[in-house]
């Protein structure tokens, strides 16, 4: 009788412990068959199955043409399932693997776009704040993903696009000096604000924060006392940004003084 008790007990605890775990119904399925899964997974907007399917796919079956295009889809899929660290990590393993490959535009571009969107949350999209008050990481490397694209791959179709992105990267990378350079402003760190201000002039040339940056240049160097630097700043200030209110409040302060 306790024999039948302990046969009873291991029936008992094994089948409990067996409903715990979901049988994987992909474990047999062939290359093709994981794949096209996979893919309409992507294309139907699942992309958690499909980030699954493919990740089996890459360890499953890691060599040949199914292979190959899975990666390449496997960077796609997490994007769109906002996995920006893997995207970026598959992308990178992608273009590492494959330099030769016809697509490897549509990876870098997808790179791209990872970064320009990490970090963007649903309530940022709701409610859309100042990007150029962001930590500029993000958007100095996609900046610099989408440099890579344009300068090796200048006839793809995502080049025209990747250059508007990189005008309004480099716009906010800008405004985000102008931010700091402000920032040391109100703290009186003058000689700070100004290597801030003239990193903007000197680099990000053509963008709107240069007639900000000028202003903050002109104002620094007047209180630090440097009084012909603070006029040739406020020269090319006038001169490129005529209707710029920093102008009078340089003006403003020399009457002070």
């Amino acid at each position: 009788m306790r024999a039948v008790y302990v046969l009873i007990l291991t029936l008992v605890v094994g089948g409990c412990s067996g409903m715990g775990k979901e049988m994987d119904v992909t474990r047999d399925w062939p290359v093709k068959r994981l794949y096209e899964a996979a893919k309409d997974s992507l294309q139907s907007g699942d992309y958690e199955t499909a980030v699954d399917y493919y990740e089996k796919l890459q360890s499953r079956f890691p060599f040949g043409a199914y292979a190959q295009q899975g990666q390449m889809e496997l960077v796609y899929a997490y994007y769109k399932y906002d996995e920006p660290a893997s995207a970026v990590a598959a992308a990178d393993r992608f273009v590492k693997l494959y330099p030769r490959h016809p697509n490897v535009d549509d990876v870098l571009y997808i790179k791209g776009l990872t970064r320009f969107n990490q970090g963007k949350g649903l309530m940022e999209k709701l409610i859309p704040r100042d990007e150029s008050q962001r930590d500029p990481g993000a958007a100095l490397q996609a900046f610099n993903d989408f440099t890579e694209l344009v300068e090796k791959y200048p006839e793809s179709k995502y080049t025209k696009d990747a250059r508007q992105r990189m005008i309004y990267l480099r716009n906010i990378l800008a405004r985000h000096e102008v931010h700091v350079a402000d920032y040391y402003m109100r703290r009186g760190a003058y000689v700070a604000a100004v290597n801030r201000a003239r990193f903007v002039v000197e680099n990000y040339q053509r963008t709107p924060a240069v007639g900000d940056a000028l202003a903050v240049m002109s104002m620094a160097y007047k209180v630090l006392g440097l009084n012909d630097l603070s006029a040739d700043a406020l020269r090319v200030l006038r001169l490129n940004y005529p209707e710029h209110p920093g102008i009078q409040d340089v003006e403003t302060l020399q009457l002070e003084n």
